[in-house]
């Protein structure tokens, strides 16, 4: 039978807003701050005054043997010590507290917000005589009033409400929300006032006492109490359940308030921290990573977009790693016993600060070499990278040899193993468990153990190429960035394209038949978007491929371009080094300058998987198959350009 991990109370709303006020109730601090809008807040009022229910709390009772596990902090405007150790943690019902607490039992104007998101400053108020109105909207006796007590119209030039003393209260039977636990001192003077008037009103006092500040006072509210032995992911999970309207809760946020209860700034480390001295510390590692290997010039680098959580990820593997590795080395501990090399999110919630301080400075080399590394690859931005996912291995991996990638044979391993990644795949779904096999078998490959499963199984089908048509399919993108490493050279200048000349020139990918061409001759998009039919180019060179046939445009990259003065704008490219260059992109030359788009396809799929092949190590397939794999590409139409076809040596 399972254990029930929490209990179920009611307790008076009296109390909780007194335990608010004392610190023994306090908010984690991954709570969020955020104001009510006054009308939710008049509204909320309203309920209570009626005894209507609003809903249960959640708190976390706090360990008390070890202390509080997250750091905390008290709710808004309560006057608690620093010092003070809470004995339960608020996880569900911060704004209901917070706005009662403010409005109802502390007295000091309250902060809030419009329906249109402007701050203000507002007093709360009950209307004693719309409220003893059985026929009346309890809503409609609750309102709010300006830091002033001054309720103003016409641009703020006419007073038609001023409650800015307690007499002025007394006589328009306005009672202040902030009296609403402790009556005896408002009541005695609103006796006093009438008394001296000659007018009996007290009444009406008792009778909106026993109405409606009744109902304050014997208000119970229940309260789910979680026990101190609750996990951190039940914890984080219970929280992103009913905090539904807000931003969910992650790793790093939870963590973030562990961390802080032990004295250290894990959001400092991320985010970066104004106060500090020191360079790095005050940029902070998301900036830092961000702007690391950035081009002059260019917004982001490969990684721009590296979270809090990749992070943690990779500190993660190499922990959890130690700790199986000791496991095994340890003769008293059975195969059975040894932990699990894990990257979820457990194991990020379960990540000690020391270990955390511990791997720190490698896995952030590890980030960095993993830039440079993609840099070899010529991946150079983010919208470029195919897997933002396999970076967590592949920093892990980095952090742990060291070194060791400065070696050429290691780093042609890592490099073999990444591409089978690409090409395979493999970073799409159930990352995490794939993330722990490379962190324990890539390693071990480069000092002479097995190929890692993700070499062996990261094998791409040459079907799968036809099928492969945007940015969306990591295959894709790492197919021009592969082009781009074996010595792709622009088909313009003859350049080839290293970091410089790939941002100068503004190099993406593009059609090689253009596409105003292919539906000009009534082909599928199904088959000329395909990846087959692209290429990384330069942006002048594209504006000159256009939307004629290739050949037409073959034929004007070899005659170059001269201006009105005789100034050559484009020179002439010699057909046989456009050959090489076109080759270079394994374009069949021979079916691009005949516009025979079918035997181009067919030509230039086989030679895509032999790029592949060469770089993954796994076997292309032989020319039957991967003509048998094209047979339904459709026959273009041939443009007759009068030019003499050459093959290229």
């Amino acid at each position: 039978m399972a254990k029930t991990t929490f209990d179920t109370n009611p307790v008076l709303l009296q109390t909780l807003l007194k335990n608010c006020e004392d610190g023994k109730l306090q908010l984690p601090d991954f709570q969020r701050s955020w104001v009510w809008e006054e009308e939710r807040i008049m509204s909320l009022i309203a309920s209570v005054s009626r005894g209507f229910p609003m809903g249960a709390l959640m708190s976390l009772k706090s360990k008390i043997d070890t202390g509080v596990v997250f750091a905390y902090r008290p709710i808004e405007g309560a006057p608690v010590a620093v010092q003070t150790k809470p004995e339960q943690l608020l996880l569900d019902g911060q704004q209901r507290m917070t706005s009662l607490y403010q409005s109802c039992m502390r007295r000091q104007v309250v902060s809030t917000i419009t329906a249109k998101k402007r701050l203000v400053r507002r007093w709360f108020y009950i209307d004693m005589m719309k409220a003893l109105n059985s026929e009346a909207d309890r809503d409609s006796a609750i309102f709010a009033v300006p830091e002033d007590r001054k309720l103003k119209v016409n641009f703020d030039k006419d007073i038609v409400l001023d409650l800015s003393s307690p007499e002025l209260e007394y006589e328009k039977l306005m009672f202040p929300l902030n009296q609403v636990f402790s009556t005896d001192v408002w009541m005695q003077g609103f006796w006093s006032y009438w008394n001296k008037k000659g007018e009996d009103k007290i009444g009406i006092f008792f009778r909106f006492q026993n109405d409606v500040l009744k109902n304050f006072a014997e208000y119970q509210v229940p309260v789910i109490a979680l026990g101190a032995d609750t996990s951190h992911e039940a914890v984080c999970l219970v929280f992103e359940k009913v905090n539904t309207g807000g931003k969910a809760l992650d790793a790093f946020e939870l963590l973030t308030a562990m961390y802080a209860a032990q004295g250290h700034k894990l959001r400092d480390d991320w985010l970066g921290d104004e106060m500090s001295d020191n360079a790095d510390l005050k940029l902070g590692l998301q900036k830092r990573l961000a702007n690391f290997g950035r081009a002059a010039g260019q917004a982001q680098g490969v990684l721009a977009n590296v979270a809090s959580t990749d992070f943690l990820q990779a500190i993660a593997l190499l922990h959890t790693k130690e700790l199986r590795l000791a496991a095994i080395a340890d003769p008293t501990k059975k195969e059975s016993d040894w932990p699990a090399v894990r990257a979820t999110r457990q194991s990020l919630l379960d990540l000690p600060l020391a270990a955390y301080k511990k791997h720190y400075t490698a896995v952030r080399a590890g980030f960095e070499r993993a830039a440079k590394f993609l840099r070899q690859q010529q991946i150079h931005r983010v919208v470029d990278l195919p897997y933002q996912t396999q970076l967590v291995p592949l920093a892990a991996v980095f952090a742990e040899i060291g070194d060791k990638a400065e070696h050429t044979t290691n780093n042609d391993k890592i490099a073999r193993w990444y591409w089978c990644g690409v090409f395979g795949e493999l970073y799409g779904s159930a990352v995490e468990s794939r993330f722990a096999k490379d962190i324990l078998e890539v390693p071990a490959w480069l000092d002479g153990g097995l190929e890692p499963t993700t070499v062996t199984e990261g094998v791409l089908r040459a079907d799968r190429l036809l099928t492969m048509r945007s940015r969306l399919s990591a295959a894709y993108k790492g197919l021009q960035a592969l082009l781009l490493r074996e010595g792709a050279i622009d088909f313009r200048s003859g350049q080839a394209f290293d970091q410089i000349v790939f941002f100068d020139e503004g190099v993406d990918i593009h059609h090689i038949f253009p596409k105003a061409w292919c539906e000009s001759q009534k082909l599928p998009s199904s088959i000329y978007d395909s990846v087959v039919n692209k290429t990384p180019l330069g942006y002048r060179t594209n504006r000159i491929i256009g939307g004629v046939a290739p050949s037409i445009y073959l034929e004007k990259l070899e005659k170059g371009k001269a201006g009105f003065n005789g100034q050559i704008i484009e020179p002439p490219i010699d057909k046989a080094a456009l050959a090489e260059y076109l080759q270079s992109h394994c374009i069949p030359v021979l079916e691009l300058y005949a516009n025979d788009f079918a035997g181009f396809m067919k030509a230039r799929q086989k030679l895509l998987m032999e790029l592949v092949s060469g770089i993954t190590g796994h076997a292309a397939p032989t020319t039957d198959d991967a003509a048998d794999e094209g047979e339904d590409i459709p026959t273009a139409m041939a443009h007759d350009s009068g030019l003499e076809l050459v093959e290229a040596d």
